[in-house]
């Protein structure tokens, strides 16, 4: 299995309402997306202010395996997703990395 983690960091413009909607959005790919085995995702609560650096929304992602990881990128549903980012996305953090 492999996890694939996510954090985004939004542009001062975007809601709370956006960024729900967003969220709710990613929590679908469990059913939309074959080869995820586990996926949670969520709005950042963090009380340590001095580390958030204005990432809101984290999401992990468990695939089955190494090719359900690679089939994700191009998959149409999740490229749906990254082209409602486009104007809205400051940055992001991806790491990627085999469960042991």
């Amino acid at each position: 299995m492999y996890e694939h983690l996510v954090v985004f960091k939004f542009n001062t413009n975007v809601t709370p309402i956006k960024q729900q909607e967003l969220l709710d959005q990613l929590l679908t790919f469990r059913d939309r997306i074959p080869g995820i085995f586990d996926i949670s995702a969520g709005i950042n609560v963090t009380e340590e202010t001095e580390n958030i650096k204005g990432y809101t929304l984290g999401l992990r992602v468990t695939f089955e395996d190494l090719e359900s990881l690679r089939s994700y990128g191009p998959h149409p549903v999740h490229q749906e997703f990254v082209k409602s980012l486009d104007g809205i996305l400051e940055n992001v953090i991806v790491v990627d990395y085999p469960l042991v």
